[in-house]
């Protein structure tokens, strides 16, 4: 009798776990941030439990924003009371993966809308009801993430993935990076020929805008590779969905383009590495042989037989070109079995680097210490 009283136990446990979201069930246990591998005098820390966190953005009163996907949130995380406080801003929306700030207000993405939160970190106990400032974005679910930020030109950059694995999509609509003004209006098109990018970044300096974009499905585990492209003007083609890579013909339309006229990538990544998520490093904390160079999500394969990515890669250049990559931070992948998906990357105002973590639900910090 104790035997079956035990077993039956185990079987309710278990499907009392089986019920939590996925974030929650890894919430649960602590995380093995001792298995992450960083350079010398580098540490890593849990800095917030955010469910599905995804895009991240800073407020001027060093409030921390972060989008999500599977639960349809916008957090806010900030310092109240000597703590780290979590906050659901908004719920119920639309796959609302990037956020923004500018001039007070936050911007969040869903779908085929854009919102905007007034007086955003004035009101966080009570944001209110945003406004929406444009409503005509593709409303396809087939990568429609949007991730969105601010340029140096103080125009809204918003990303538009391809609505399929590989197709001609209207070319006005689909696999781009547009560019509204702060009210929505204004709409054009900066760059074509992107598949799907889900972090972009200005470069510090020459104000290049620079993007990470992932090649197609299912042309076997080591083709196409995923891309880092430099945008220095408006009206370039990045060769979605006839080219990938630098001379890498689609097996469909690639016949349709030459791949020796539309823009090739600055660098190459590993192919189905998702990379997402990039900023250049802008902070002091950090050896100054990082600042200017390129931080990179990559939240890992899942179109390969043996998994690649669930890292963070380093960038670095010179005169405005990639001389060189490196693996900064690894060991989310252990033997084939993922713990953690590094998302998307943030410079804090004291040098930090945020790492979001849509699989393990949390926000990571990763700072500098002269060993």
């Amino acid at each position: 009798m104790c035997i079956i009283k035990a077993f039956v136990r185990r079987i309710a446990l278990c499907l009392f776990c089986c019920s939590l979201p996925a974030a929650a069930q890894d919430q649960a246990r602590p995380l093995p941030l001792d298995k992450v591998k960083l350079p010398a005098g580098f540490s890593i820390e849990l800095w917030a439990e955010v469910p599905n966190a995804r895009g991240l953005t800073l407020g001027k009163k060093g409030t921390v924003f972060a989008g999500s996907t599977s639960e349809g949130k916008v957090y806010a995380i900030r310092e109240a009371d000597g703590k780290r406080k979590v906050t659901t801003l908004a719920s119920g929306l639309d796959l609302p993966l990037g956020v923004a700030f500018r001039d007070g207000a936050l911007y969040a993405s869903a779908i085929d809308r854009i919102l905007r939160f007034d007086d955003i970190e004035e009101n966080l106990d009570k944001p209110g009801k945003p406004t929406v400032i444009t409503d005509s974005f593709p409303n396809e679910k087939h990568h429609g993430g949007k991730f969105i930020a601010f340029g140096p030109d103080n125009l809204l950059y918003v990303a538009v993935g391809a609505p399929c694995n590989a197709c001609e999509p209207d070319p006005e609509r689909f696999a781009l990076i547009s560019r509204i003004r702060p009210d929505g209006s204004g709409y054009e098109v900066f760059a074509s020929g992107v598949r799907n990018t889900v972090g972009f970044d200005w470069h510090p300096e020459t104000k290049d805008l620079w993007f990470t974009d992932n090649g197609r499905d299912w042309l076997g585990d080591n083709l196409p590779p995923d891309e880092l492209n430099r945008a220095p003007a408006k009206g370039m083609h990045f060769g979605y969905p006839y080219c990938y890579g630098s001379d890498i013909p689609d097996p469909k339309y690639g016949a349709k383009r030459d791949c020796s006229k539309v823009t090739p990538p600055a660098a190459n990544f590993e192919p189905h590495v998702a990379a997402l998520g990039m900023r250049f490093y802008t902070g002091k904390m950090f050896p100054s042989e990082y600042r200017n160079n390129i931080f990179v999500a990559e939240h890992g394969s899942w179109n390969r037989r043996n998994k690649i990515g669930y890292r963070l890669r380093l960038v670095k250049l010179k005169n405005n070109k990639v001389v060189k990559q490196e693996v900064f931070a690894e060991g989310w992948l252990e033997k084939e079995n993922a713990w953690g998906r590094p998302v998307d990357v943030l410079v804090m105002p004291d040098g930090a680097l945020l790492v979001s973590d849509d699989f393990a639900g949390v926000i990571y910090r990763i700072s500098y210490k002269k060993p």
